[in-house]
Formats: C-alpha cells, structure tokens, sequence
C-alpha cells in the first residue's frame, strides 16, 4: 500500500474518530496533524519524539479531549478512545496506533514502514 493510500484511509478514519470521541462524550480540539521535518528534528534533539514522525507523514494526529469543560492529560482517561481507534484499522488493511501504549495517549496514526 502506498503512502498515498495510506494518508487518505488515514483521514477518513480521522474523522470517524472525532465523531466517535463526541458520541463518548467527549469534546475535542485538533492537536498537531502535520509536522515540518526540521520541527520532527529539533523534537528528537530534545527527547520528544522521534526524527521520522509519522507527522511528517500526515499519518498521525494529536487530539485534545475535554469532558465537563475539563482538558484531559492523562493517558489514561484518552484510554477508552484510544483502544476504540486501535480496533479500526483492520477493516482497511492498516495498523491503527494509539500513542497511550508508548506513553502519548493524545496520539493517533497509521503504521508505515514500521513507524507508530
């Protein structure tokens, strides 16, 4: 499957998961979808992610969830969404990729090339 491919299965779940993050009650503010390659480099200079970020890609988004006027942080309480959009990904042949197991949980991507 090409990144092309990829980037529009990508999206179109993207959007299934912001309507799915409101029919769990949740609201949501879009957090980065797109990375400048130099920006994915100073990050991994720093120890914040990785130099070939999927951001880069357009392969990867970070959501904000609110609930009750109260932002959420912790990776726990994106867990219930999180595990939602790891499930969504097999019916279009990708990996769908909750950060929460690597210590992100605002993050959400599609494997590619063996990148989360």
């Amino acid at each position: 499957m090409t990144l092309g491919d990829k980037q529009k299965i990508f999206a179109f779940l993207v959007s299934k998961l912001i309507q799915k993050a409101y029919c769990m009650g949740y609201e949501i503010t879009l957090g980065e979808a797109w990375r400048p390659r130099a920006t994915a480099e100073y990050y991994a200079k720093k120890g914040i992610g990785i130099k070939n970020s999927l951001h880069t890609k357009r392969l990867a988004i970070d959501i904000n969830l609110f609930k009750n006027g109260k932002y959420l942080t912790s990776t726990k309480a994106h867990k219930p969404l999180g595990e939602w959009w790891e499930k969504q990904g097999k019916k279009y042949k990708v990996n769908t990729v909750w950060g929460g197991r690597f210590g992100d949980g605002t993050h959400h991507s599609v494997e590619f090339k063996g990148v989360k």
